[in-house]
């Protein structure tokens, strides 16, 4: 073989491992962006499946969260559209037996950790209820306090006609025992199945006064005005919340959950006069 062949030769054979090393890193490249692509396939698809939360969540709910979960309702939409938030608000005891007799509901928010205990009992709750907020009592008197009420001894006067929740529910039981803390017997003309129910008497001007919550009084505006009393220390609710074990739409459940617990449910919740746990 000549001088000259040889040399062909071996420009051959550089040209060729040349070639092969190019078509191999080309085949790694393509699969490297293939498993990419793949990877955020992926990564869409779990935000797309975040995004797409869609249908109806029913919502149990204490009587006293009406004004503050409505707002976060409404947040809660329009953050997800093609989800509409449907609220059951009442008397914590009487949602607890609506949910254990099987009550299609997603999330229960309770105002007390006994009635919250009702729905764990029964194993209907979905992981461990989380205290989201608390509240503390405020008596309720008519517009410029006429009958000069400054303390809790003051219900007990003679012709006053004062309002409580019934003792089954929390705000009851928690008058109860704000009035048992300090030695008080009270009896009064009504006892009513929720806060609302309680708050609405006075704001009728049916009774001179009642036992509610701070964010009750709060939401009255000017209809009714707020006597502190030390006592209520004595009596602080705390708020528990939980996804229930049937819930139908259980990630839209899990979704408001979350809303209620994140800083801009904190906020629109601490506004409405309720504290942190």
């Amino acid at each position: 073989m000549t001088r000259s062949a040889r040399r062909t030769r071996r420009t051959v054979q550089v040209v060729g491992a040349s070639a092969a090393a190019l078509l191999a890193l080309s085949a790694c490249s393509s699969s490297d962006s293939d498993s990419g692509s793949g990877s955020g396939g992926k990564s869409e698809g779990v935000a797309g499946s975040a995004e797409k939360l869609s249908g109806t969540v029913n919502v149990f709910a204490a009587a006293s969260l009406t004004e503050s979960f409505t707002a976060l309702g409404k947040t809660f939409e329009k953050e997800h559209p093609g989800t509409k938030v449907v609220f059951n608000f009442g008397g914590s005891d009487s949602l607890a037996a609506g949910i254990t007799s099987g009550a299609p509901a997603d999330v229960f928010a309770s105002a007390s950790p006994k009635t919250m205990k009702v729905v764990t009992d029964a194993d209907a709750a979905s992981g461990t209820p989380a205290t989201f907020v608390r509240n503390q009592l405020q008596i309720a008197t008519l517009p410029g306090n006429p009958d000069k009420i400054a303390s809790l001894k003051d219900l007990t006067g003679p012709g006053l006609k004062v309002v409580l929740c019934d003792k089954s529910v929390p705000c009851g039981a928690a008058a109860q025992k704000a009035l048992d803390a300090s030695k008080l017997e009270l009896t009064p003309v009504s006892y009513e199945e929720d806060v609302k129910s309680a708050l609405n008497k006075v704001v009728l001007k049916e009774a001179d006064a009642a036992l509610v919550y701070k964010t009750d009084v709060k939401s009255a505006r000017d209809k009714v005005e707020g006597v502190d009393f030390p006592e209520s220390a004595d009596a602080v609710n705390d708020y528990p919340i939980t996804l229930l074990k049937d819930a139908p739409n259980a990630e839209v459940g899990k979704a408001f959950i979350e809303l209620v617990r994140s800083a801009e449910g904190r906020k629109v919740l601490t506004e409405a006069g309720f504290t942190a746990p």
